[in-house]
């Protein structure tokens, strides 16, 4: 062993070890796709495009608030959930996973911006109301910026990936059409929800889900010691939340 300056390291061994690891890739590949359905859903009801939806803010603001943090909590997931299956498409077709996953994690970035912009919406509609709001949006709508420019990554990336996931095995047919239909998925601010939205969110759950719950099931379980860890973290973890919500 040697002190490497962040702690102590064996020498001489190696590790299989891949991020996102085990637990958490099947947490984002399960949570993540049933947390974009679920708010895809949640805003059914509602016109897809910004007027209607900051009118549907001020009406319904808590079944907003909760479509808009299931959406955005599951397209940050998703994130770990496309490197995992990155990972084992690499290992048979390196240069496709490469772009493949390359090319969604910009899409989801850019739809996670999209998303900062919708909760600042939604602050206006809370506080100077829909009229206002939509005014400001309507005005502003076309403005320029970096994500501008790269939007054909959301619809493009998945595309690749599926073909990536379907050349290597990692996927059948079925299942790489699935995680294909993501790129019918709306993109742009205040976008609610259209039929495509759905057969999008559905085809993401048939492609990662049955994986995701195989990958947590397929090994040891998690010794005692490592289970007692997790939950002591728990308390820690609801601290830092509620301290980070006050800067």
């Amino acid at each position: 062993m040697r002190d490497s300056g962040f702690g102590w390291e064996v020498v001489g061994m190696k590790s299989d070890y891949t991020f996102p690891g085990r637990w958490v890739g099947a947490t984002a590949m399960v949570l993540g796709p049933v947390l974009l359905l679920v708010g895809t859903l949640l805003r059914w009801p509602f016109h897809y495009f910004f007027p209607q939806q900051l009118a549907a803010v001020a009406e319904h603001p808590a079944l907003m608030t909760t479509a808009h943090t299931a959406f955005v909590a599951g397209n940050v997931l998703l994130a770990p959930a496309v490197v995992a299956v990155a990972h084992r498409i690499g290992r048979i077709r390196p240069v496709l996973a490469t772009w493949g996953a390359a090319l969604v994690l910009v899409g989801l970035f850019e739809r996670t911006f999209h998303a900062g912009i919708d909760q600042a919406a939604h602050g206006l509609v809370r506080r100077h109301g829909a009229e206002f709001a939509t005014d400001l949006v309507g005005r502003s709508y076309q403005d320029l910026h970096l994500f501008s420019f790269l939007s054909f990554a959301i619809l493009s990336g998945w595309l690749v990936l599926a073909f990536a996931a379907y050349r290597s095995g990692v996927l059948g047919p079925v299942r790489a059409v699935g995680l294909a239909a993501m790129c019918l998925l709306p993109l742009g601010v205040l976008k609610g929800t259209e039929v495509t939205s759905v057969v999008a969110a559905v085809g993401l759950c048939v492609a990662f889900v049955p994986d995701g719950v195989r990958l947590a099931l397929d090994g040891p379980r998690p010794s005692r010691r490592s289970v007692l860890l997790t939950l002591a973290s728990v308390p820690a973890l609801g601290a830092l939340a509620h301290v980070s919500t006050l800067g």
